[in-house]
């Protein structure tokens, strides 16, 4: 009676490091933060193909902020990921990444049924505004770097 019981103890405490651990290594369901763009010029409903906040001061401060709560945790301090994503340094904030960039924060990435960027346009159902994102956008193109 005894072996059952550390055996039933074994796989219960197995069991509940295996749960917690993946839940810690996992993305889960990480509530984004408000990004606040007092100061920013309203861009309307309509998407621009091209930053309206490039080299723009107070853009890229709300950015910078913006960045750092809600994109570093997957894209990495500065901008330089670790693996998956791509290193957001090496973009070349030309009219192709723009439409890049306009795309992803749009549109997300999904392969085999596996949320790898959620949609963050919420003109899309995501929940940043154009001026949040173009603002993150215009940060990222100060951090560049020659790939």
């Amino acid at each position: 009676m005894k072996h059952i019981n550390n055996t039933s103890f074994s796989i219960v405490f197995i069991s509940l490091i295996t749960f917690f651990s993946v839940n810690v290594f996992a993305h889960g369901d990480i509530a984004p933060q408000p990004i606040d763009i007092d100061g920013l010029e309203d861009l309307g409903e309509e998407w621009l193909e091209r930053n309206p906040y490039s080299g723009n001061e107070t853009a890229i401060k709300v950015g910078e902020a913006a960045y750092g709560q809600n994109c570093a945790r997957c894209h990495g301090l500065g901008g330089m990921s670790g693996g998956i994503n791509p290193d957001l340094r090496k973009m070349k904030h030309d009219a192709e990444d723009d439409a890049w960039y306009v795309m992803r924060v749009r549109k997300g990435s999904v392969r085999n049924g596996i949320t790898y960027m959620p949609i963050f346009a919420e003109t899309d159902g995501g929940p940043f505004s154009q001026e949040a994102l173009w603002a993150i956008w215009a940060w990222i193109e100060t951090i560049a770097i020659e790939d």
